[in-house]
C-alpha cells in the first residue's frame, strides 16, 4: 500500500504539472487576471498574472478521487491487478469511505466555484466567511468527522466538539487564504504541512486519509513548478480555499497515536496546531493588528507577517525561504509530538512556542527597512 500512495504522489504531480501550463495559457488568453480591490482593500502593485492556478490544484486532485470512488464501488477484490492486488485487503474498508469521500470531493468542488466566483468578482466577507462554515457542520454533524471527541462523555460535549470543530475548519481555509499573499507562499506552506501529515498517517496505517495526503502534496508540487517566485500564475481564492478546507479535514481525519497506544498521548491531539503553527500566527496576528486598528479582519492589506518580513529588509525569495524553514521546524516538531514521552512533548511543546515568540520579538524590535520593490 505504501508503493501505491507514492504512485499517488506522483500521479498528483503528473496531472497538476501540465495542466497548471494548460490553464495558464488559456488565461493568458482569456484574460483572468486578479480583480480590483473591494472597498478598504489594499492589493500589491498590480501584475498581469492569471489567478486561477486554483483550477489545476483541483484537477490534479478531484481526478483520481473521482476516478477511485468509482473504481471502489465496481472493482472485485479478487481481480485486481498486478500492483493493485495489495489494495483487495482494504477495499471493503475503503468502500465504506465511499459517502465520506464524496461529501468531500462535493464541498472541494463547492469551495472551489465560490473561490473562482470571488476570484473574478469579490463578494462580500461575511456571506464568505457563511459559505465556510458549511463544510465543517458537515462533516462534523453527518460523518462523526470531529476534534475533542473526549468530549463526548460530559453532558453538552458532543455539541461542544462540533462547534470546535466548525471553527477549526473555519480558521485553517481563512488562515490558508489570508496567507496566500506572495509568490509560491500558500502553495509551499501547504506542501510542507501535507508531508507531515502523509507521514504520520503512513506511520498509522491511515490509508484513505495517507491518499488524500499524497494527491494533494502533488498536486500543489506540480502547482508550484509555476508559482515559485516570479510566478507565472497564483492559485487564487480558487486554489487556497480548497487548500484550506482539505488540510483542515485531513488534520481532523489523520490518528495521532500509534496504532499500538504503547508511546504518544493525550498531547499529540496538539499536533494538528503544531503543524500549521506558522499560517495560524499569520491569521491570529494580522487580525489582531486589523482590529486594533479598527479596521475589519476580513479586508485585506499589506500586514501579513510575510509583508512584515519584507518591511524587515528581507528580499521576496528570502521570505519565502524563511517562511518555509520555519513550517518545516514546526511541521517536524508536530510529528514527533505523535511518539513522544510526556517530558519530550514538553520540550517540543516549549520549542515551538519559541520560535513563535521570537518571531513575534523580531517583528517588535527590528527596525522597519522597505525593500525596492519586486516580483513577489
Amino acid at each position: 500500500m505504501i508503493l501505491l500512495i507514492v504512485m499517488l504522489l506522483g500521479l498528483g504531480f503528473l496531472i497538476a504539472l501540465p495542466a497548471t501550463w494548460i490553464v495558464l495559457r488559456l488565461s493568458l488568453r482569456a484574460g483572468a487576471f486578479d480583480s480590483a480591490p473591494i472597498e478598504g482593500q489594499v492589493k500589491a502593485a498590480h501584475r498581469r498574472i492569471p489567478n486561477t492556478g486554483g483550477i489545476a490544484i483541483a484537477i490534479g486532485m478531484l481526478l483520481p478521487m473521482i476516478v477511485a470512488a468509482i473504481g471502489f464501488s465496481l472493482l472485485d477484490p479478487g481481480s485486481l491487478p498486478g500492483v493493485l492486488e495489495p489494495m483487495g485487503e482494504h477495499l471493503p474498508g475503503l468502500r465504506s469511505m465511499l459517502p465520506l469521500g464524496w461529501t468531500l470531493i462535493g464541498c472541494v468542488l463547492g469551495l472551489h466555484v465560490l473561490g473562482l466566483i470571488d476570484d473574478r468578482r469579490p463578494m462580500g466577507p461575511w456571506l464568505k466567511l457563511v459559505i465556510m462554515l458549511v463544510p465543517g457542520l458537515v462533516f462534523a454533524v453527518f460523518f462523526d468527522t470531529r476534534l475533542m471527541t473526549l468530549l463526548d462523555g460530559y453532558v453538552g460535549g458532543t455539541w461542544l466538539s462540533v462547534i470546535v470543530t466548525v471553527l477549526w475548519f473555519t480558521a485553517i481555509i481563512n488562515a490558508m487564504n489570508f496567507i496566500d499573499n506572495m509568490d509560491g507562499l500558500s502553495g509551499g506552506i501547504a506542501t510542507i504541512a501535507a508531508s507531515m501529515l502523509l507521514i504520520a498517517t503512513l506511520l498509522n496505517g491511515q490509508w484513505f486519509v495517507a491518499a488524500i495526503c499524497a494527491l494533494l502534496s502533488g498536486s500543489l508540487i506540480g502547482f508550484l513548478v509555476f508559482n515559485f517566485p516570479p510566478a507565472k500564475i497564483f492559485m487564487g481564492d480558487g486554489g487556497s480555499l480548497i487548500i484550506g478546507l482539505l488540510l483542515a479535514f485531513l488534520t481532523v481525519r489523520t490518528t495521532y497515536t500509534p496504532l499500538d497506544d504503547s508511546t504518544g498521548g493525550w498531547y499529540a491531539v496538539l499536533m494538528p496546531v503544531v503543524i500549521l503553527a506558522v499560517p495560524l500566527y499569520d491569521f491570529v496576528s494580522v487580525t489582531l493588528i486589523r482590529l486594533y486598528q479598527g479596521k475589519s479582519p476580513f479586508v485585506g492589506d499589506m500586514q501579513h507577517f510575510s509583508h512584515r518580513m519584507r518591511d524587515r529588509g528581507l528580499g521576496a525569495r528570502s521570505t519565502i525561504l524563511v517562511i518555509y524553514a520555519l513550517t518545516l521546524a514546526t511541521g517536524i516538531s508536530g510529528l514527533l509530538m505523535t511518539r513522544a514521552l510526556p517530558w519530550q512533548a514538553v520540550v517540543l511543546g516549549v520549542q515551538v512556542l519559541a520560535l513563535i515568540g521570537a518571531i513575534a520579538l523580531f517583528e517588535y524590535r527590528s527596525p522597519i527597512k522597505r525593500p525596492e520593490p519586486s516580483d513577489g
